[in-house]
């Protein structure tokens, strides 16, 4: 499946889209998930055991389902990028973004010249193993996705600048990375952590860009939407997994 301009469109005029983190490793859990309703999975390959290895696996089932794949690189580095979109993704999670500068790198390594620094190679996945290639080189840019994750005390200092940058589509706030921080732990209901995260959702409604977060607790889902938090996942497949296998065993145990 082609990456659509429409599911960016969609991002970028700050409809609600529900995903969730894809962090096993396995094409598996993500066919369930692209199955299950999701409007977009996020592969990870930072945290996750999933690598090269894997994602091309991983991108085929994705493509079976309705859900977009995006995949988190491991670092804010061009071959990287090269790499994830070549095999099929329909946009990239960068990690640890905090200037603007850091995002313009991102913005270039996800355009291919003379908007950018993307490597060319027309026999690849995502153009179609060539028969897309022409179409896929000049429109690319208006239907990938560039998340920029949001996880320091400086990132939210430079929100500004960071969502004025031409093609960093999404502000995504990494909670435990920022709390942890900004010396708050996993306080996401400290008030410190709440004017982050409003002022990164208001930079990205200045700048016409959308604002994504993580959360594990379902609860938290309310007030991440009140906030103007439109990009929003919930939960792991390895969550769910574990999550499931425990409350089986205290069934079985009578705990």
């Amino acid at each position: 499946m082609k990456p659509s301009t429409d599911f960016r469109n969609r991002v970028l005029a700050r409809e609600w889209v529900a995903g969730t983190f894809i962090n096993l490793g396995s094409p598996v859990s993500v066919e369930i998930a692209g199955l299950a309703g999701f409007d977009w999975l996020l592969i990870d390959h930072e945290h996750g055991p999933g690598g090269e290895d894997t994602m091309l696996a991983q991108l085929q089932a994705a493509s079976a389902t309705p859900a977009v794949p995006i995949v988190r690189i491991a670092a804010n580095e061009t071959p990287r990028f090269k790499r994830a979109l070549d095999m099929g993704a329909h946009g990239v999670m960068v990690p640890w973004v905090s200037t603007a500068a850091e995002a313009k790198a991102a913005v270039q390594a996800m355009r291919y010249p003379p908007l950018g620094l993307r490597g060319v190679a027309k026999f690849n996945r995502g153009a179609g193993f060539g028969g897309d290639f022409e179409d896929y080189y000049k429109n690319a840019h208006k239907s990938l996705l560039t998340v920029v994750q949001i996880e320091t005390p400086e990132a939210v200092a430079n929100i500004d600048e960071i969502a004025a940058v031409d093609g960093a589509d999404v502000l995504f706030v990494g909670p435990t990375d920022l709390t942890y921080n900004m010396g708050i732990r996993d306080q996401l209901d400290h008030a410190d952590f709440k004017a982050a995260l409003k002022k990164v959702s208001d930079a990205a409604v200045k700048h016409g860009k959308a604002a994504g977060i993580l959360v594990h607790n379902p609860a938290l889902v309310a007030m991440c939407r009140e906030f103007g938090y439109t990009f929003v996942a919930l939960g792991s497949d390895g969550g769910s997994v574990r999550a499931g296998l425990v409350s089986i065993v205290q069934t079985l145990k009578g705990k």
